[in-house]
C-alpha cells in the first residue's frame, strides 16, 4: 500500500489509563477535532469508532 505521505511524517503513539478512565471518550475527541471522523462517538450509546469488539 502507498503512501501519500513520506513516513518520516508518521507519529504513533498510545492511550493507557485505568479502566473507565475515558480513554475511548479521548479517542473520539482526537478523531473528531483533527478531521479524522465527522461524528463524536458516545461510548454509552455504542456509537464509539474505537468500541467497536461485541460483547
Amino acid at each position: 500500500m502507498e503512501r501519500d505521505y513520506p513516513l518520516s511524517k508518521v507519529r504513533n503513539f498510545g492511550i493507557v489509563a485505568h479502566v473507565d478512565a475515558g480513554k475511548t471518550t479521548t479517542t473520539e475527541r482526537i478523531l473528531y477535532y483533527t478531521g479524522r471522523s465527522h461524528k463524536i462517538g458516545e461510548v454509552h450509546d455504542g456509537a464509539a469508532t474505537m468500541d467497536w469488539m461485541e460483547q
